[in-house]
């Protein structure tokens, strides 16, 4: 059994410990709520922009394969962003944390990202990867990965400003047949015990699904002055509204994620605390036993 003085420090040292996972999830509660408000706000936004560009989008392409489509008019070509290319080229936005300590927050994401690489490889194509966050990008670079770019410090003071930086680097890429697809991996916010793990495609424009039998029309828009001026206005909205809404998901996601593992650590810190109490007791009262025994068996010797 170890000694008194062995024990009295391990209950000093969890106690310390117990004070920082306590103060650490206080604080991700109160970064959480806010961060819990700016997603709720801003994904009907991201939701109705990605309805509108796909009704633009389906209407341009509806124009470009009518028959009675005009030469003169068919020039215009359809937007960069929504050609659809063979994949030999694969690029994916990967974020994670910069920190630890949120449970399986970075190693969710990071798994997912790795086995869509793996996926994108063995399906013949080249897989390039963008990251925000040390942990994913330490995680693939230790697995061999080609980081194409680095964003680091993405999510102190994140802005819409901040994502248009990475949406206008994906852009171009895109943009210039540097890459052929576009996918983004992150962990979405369900809860603050729940996050999941999702692989989205960016670009190009996911085909929306079929409609349902008995399911209504989809909106009818007029486009003034026409489609290619709103399209050259909206894909690069919808571009950068997507990544925003994904690095905000992953900060909500990942103080979550912090909050609930450190107050599971603050809980084990507290049973713990109890269990090294009770051993202590316990030790100590074998050690006052054993003093009275010796003093016992003494004082009975000196009587003799």
């Amino acid at each position: 059994m170890p000694s008194l003085k062995t024990i009295r420090k391990r209950i000093t040292s969890v106690k310390a410990t117990q004070k920082i996972t306590k103060a650490m999830k206080m604080v991700a509660g109160a970064r959480l709520n806010r961060a819990q408000q700016r997603i709720t706000a801003l994904r009907p936004f991201a939701v109705k922009t990605h309805e509108v560009l796909e009704g633009v989008a389906a209407a341009m392409i509806q124009k470009q394969t009518d028959l009675e489509y005009s030469a003169a008019d068919s020039s215009e070509g359809l937007h960069p962003l929504l050609q659809r290319r063979p994949e030999r080229t694969v690029l994916l936005i990967v974020l994670s944390g910069d920190r630890g300590l949120c449970g399986a927050f970075n190693a969710n994401v990071s798994k997912a990202a790795y086995a869509a690489w793996r996926e994108k490889k063995e399906a013949g194509a080249e897989v390039l990867v963008a990251t925000a966050g040390k942990k994913g990008r330490d995680f693939l670079l230790r697995r061999k990965a080609t980081i194409a770019r680095d964003f680091p410090r993405m999510y102190d003071g994140l802005d819409l400003a901040k994502a248009g930086i990475l949406g206008d680097w994906v852009t171009s890429k895109f943009e210039r047949a540097e890459v052929d697809s576009v996918y983004i991996v992150y962990n979405e916010f369900k809860s603050a015990i729940t996050q999941k793990t999702v692989v989205e495609p960016l670009l190009p424009l996911p085909e929306p699904p079929p409609r349902k039998e008995g399911q209504l029309e989809p909106t009818e828009y007029r486009f003034e002055p026409n489609e290619r001026s709103v399209l050259e206005r909206l894909m690069p909205m919808y571009v950068e509204i997507s990544i925003y809404r994904a690095l905000l998901e992953s900060q909500a996601s990942e103080l979550g994620a912090r909050m609930t593992a450190m107050d599971a650590a603050t809980r084990n810190a507290k049973d713990m605390i109890a269990k090294l109490t009770l051993v202590y007791n316990r030790a100590r009262q074998a050690a006052i036993t054993k003093e009275l025994m010796e003093i016992i068996g003494g004082a009975e010797a000196l009587k003799e």
